[in-house]
């Protein structure tokens, strides 16, 4: 089936003005001024003349399978559904475990996984735990990489955390050169997530690794970066210094007094100086938001959600004053650029037609994953296996 979208207003996610897109199957074909349909009759011709079409948003930091258990048993968060993501405006997502590796596993995030790719969702995976050694699915993080194509990496890894596993900075290097070479004979980046407390000094082991390590900045991304004044202060040290950042987007609405928004974490990076391209942006979605208190004892407990996300997006555009294309790269080219998904994240011939539309009031009109409408004027067109369309939108 082709797919013609005329005169979008297209950003790729630079602007590039008033454009027609033609999709084919999964792929963008053409994009151009005008795109003459020609004799063609099994195609679909899509007014989108008001729209704005953004890529669509990558999720680099998601809990699919699962997780949290802090507060025990009954606390464990459960598996996230495909509409969680696509209503959102989320057509790829990278899942992981994080707190417990012992009751859980790899194993189940990589079919969770493939079960959203089945149902029409783009799904990668890091492989590993909070703690070192981490769990694996092949019993060594780098025959996870090598072998099994939806590992793009290890994660997350906890350090400057109560719950880490007090890991020294040559245990974290050991890893991240296993990831690396894993990385290198797998054609992929090898990126180690790093989930990031709040204890002090908190990027020294981090930067202990690379330095003493000899291990490049370009395989760290440490999560959670806008947790607080004193971390968010080191994040900027260190994105200086040469690191990548992810900001969380899920805690924020939570934690308000100690957590930074988003949206305004993104633009104090940029006035601070740090690169464009350092920056990214992820959910936490399906991951449990504990609160504790100074004896480390679970006080509440929330959960992630995957439309903060797009809440941020449109908050960086219309509260923060950042530029839409510029805005789209934290949750779009930059992801896609750090993890090695080169068809993701940008609207170009060849790459994948994940493809985002928003009305002039900043809401999502459609949403297309891999060719497929996921959202169409609003409503759902996609659901999981065990799921209804009219779970809203």
């Amino acid at each position: 089936m082709l797919n013609l979208f005329r005169h979008c207003h297209v950003f790729a996610p630079d602007d590039i003005g008033l454009n027609d897109i033609l999709t084919a199957g999964d792929r963008i074909i053409s994009i151009a001024g005008e795109i003459d349909p020609g004799p063609i009759q099994d195609m679909e011709i899509i007014d989108c003349s008001g729209l704005k079409l953004v890529p669509g948003l990558i999720d680099g930091h998601a809990h699919i399978a699962g997780a949290g258990g802090e507060g025990g048993p009954a606390t464990r968060t459960p598996e996230m559904q495909l509409t969680d993501f696509l209503k959102n405006g989320i057509t790829t997502v990278i899942g992981m475990l994080g707190t417990d590796g012992l009751a859980r596993h790899p194993d189940s995030v990589l079919m969770k996984a493939r079960s959203f790719k089945e149902e029409g969702l783009s799904a990668y995976i890091l492989t590993g735990s909070y703690q070192i050694p981490p769990v694996s699915i092949t019993g060594d993080i780098g025959r996870d990489i090598v072998l099994i194509p939806e590992v793009m990496g290890a994660g997350e890894i906890a350090v400057s955390d109560h719950r880490d596993s007090a890991p020294q900075w040559q245990e974290l290097a050991r890893l991240a050169k296993s990831v690396r070479v894993a990385g290198m004979l797998a054609g992929k980046n090898g990126v180690v997530c790093l989930h990031l407390g709040d204890a002090p000094n908190t990027f020294n082991i981090i930067l202990d690794a690379i330095e003493k390590g000899n291990c490049p900045f370009k395989h760290f991304l440490p999560t959670h970066c806008n947790r607080s004044a004193d971390v968010f202060g080191r994040a900027v040290e260190y994105a200086l210094k040469g690191g990548f950042l992810d900001l969380t987007t899920s805690a924020y609405p939570f934690f308000p007094d100690e957590e930074i928004k988003p949206s305004e974490a993104a633009g104090m990076l940029l006035a601070k100086g740090v690169p464009l391209d350092r920056i990214c942006m992820s959910t936490d979605a399906g991951g449990s938001l504990p609160d504790f208190d100074s004896d480390g004892k679970l006080r509440s407990l929330t959960t992630g959600n995957p439309n903060t996300l797009f809440n941020e997006l449109r908050d960086m555009v219309q509260e923060a004053g950042i530029p839409l294309e510029t805005a789209l790269r934290f949750a779009g080219k930059n992801v896609a650029d750090l993890f090695g998904l080169g068809a993701k994240g940008r609207i170009t011939g060849g790459a994948d037609a994940d493809l985002l539309f928003i009305d002039e009031t900043f809401s999502i009109r459609h949403v297309l994953a891999r060719g497929r409408f996921a959202v169409r004027d609003g409503d759902l067109q996609l659901s999981g296996t065990f799921q209804h369309k009219s779970a809203g939108c």
